[in-house]
């Protein structure tokens, strides 16, 4: 889409698709390319920050990137659409829960472009706000099926340290085992 001002008037597709009020993304390998007004208040950032940048941005650290898109990846392989739950990032570095729904316009290589849905998660957003910045890390690496040991490997810590970062996450939470753990986390 060209957001050309003056003369040359955009077409009632890229109206409704700059006005829709969910936010939307188009993506060719992982990079943004085409995006709306309302996933630009999402993340917070301004159109010339995010056009033809890495989605990588978007995320709290470079495992969540990686795993989320190689989950992705293999399940596109085989389906048209993926869909999960995923925290995020806003540019002031607040770490959100979203819903995302992403479908591939090219199957024989599903990362070529993807037209992306984001809805924020905002039961899941409210149990995570009672976190601190750090059991919200761990909680991060949990939801991603990463162990203890992972975790204080990753994070430069030891395990026993993660463990009580953990504990204090279910207790905030009101889990009663890692299941119900993210279950709480990651739906609304």
């Amino acid at each position: 889409m060209d957001y050309v001002a003056g003369p040359v008037a955009m077409s009632h597709i890229e109206q409704a698709f700059l006005a829709a009020p969910v936010a939307l993304l188009l993506t060719r390998h992982r990079v943004m390319v085409e995006f709306n007004d309302a996933f630009m208040a999402m993340f917070g950032y301004g159109r010339e920050a995010m056009q033809d940048r890495s989605v990588r941005m978007l995320y709290p650290t470079i495992s969540d990137y990686e795993a989320i898109g190689a989950r992705a990846e293999a399940w596109l392989r085989s389906h048209a659409d993926h869909e999960d739950q995923r925290f995020m990032q806003r540019r002031d570095g607040e770490i959100f829960m979203v819903h995302a729904h992403g479908r591939t316009l090219t199957p024989h290589d599903p990362f070529a472009q993807i037209a992306w849905v984001f809805v924020e998660s905002a039961g899941a957003r409210s149990r995570v706000d009672r976190l601190t910045q750090r059991e919200r890390e761990i909680a991060n690496h949990i939801v991603n099926g990463r162990s203890c040991k992972e975790i204080g490997q990753l994070l430069g810590i030891s395990h026993r340290t993660v463990e009580a970062h953990r504990a204090a996450v279910m207790r905030k939470v009101n889990a009663r085992n890692t299941a119900d753990l993210v279950s709480k986390v990651t739906l609304s």
